[in-house]
């Protein structure tokens, strides 16, 4: 093959990549995902999990979360949670608590995840199976 059309498949080649991605930019500007943000209180199931943001109380200290979940026996009601304040994405900070006992499948367990302290507004997030609802005061 000769230089020139080594040259010229280059560029067809090159050209074949910037239209695909101008198509694939224009289908991610089109999209209207909408992000629910839940009212504390409110249940949502993920998976076969059911959570909800009981109370949040943010202190000098910490920020508490009281969270109620049941949907599994024995799972550890800590993981997943997250808060997002200030721009950060905030884990908790007893991951082995000692006063959230494990869930149940019938009887929704409440228990009090501490994360470090922030200020102004917060979001709580909860994750599972791929799936993630928020809850905000």
């Amino acid at each position: 093959m000769s230089t020139r059309k080594l040259i010229f498949t280059a560029l067809i080649c090159g050209l074949a990549i910037m239209l695909a991605g101008g198509i694939k930019l224009l289908q991610v500007a089109n999209d209207d995902t909408e992000l629910i943000v839940h009212a504390l209180g409110v249940e949502q199931t993920l998976s076969d999990m059911t959570v909800s943001v009981v109370e949040v109380e943010q202190s000098a200290s910490m920020t508490a979360v009281t969270i109620s979940a049941q949907g599994v026996q024995d799972a550890d009601p800590v993981e997943g949670w997250r808060l997002l304040a200030g721009g950060e994405v905030l884990l908790p900070l007893n991951p082995q608590s000692e006063t959230c006992r494990a869930t149940d499948v019938v009887e929704a367990r409440t228990c009090v995840v501490e994360f470090p302290p922030s200020e102004g507004s917060v979001t709580v997030a909860y994750i599972r199976a791929g799936a993630q609802s928020q809850w905000a005061p």
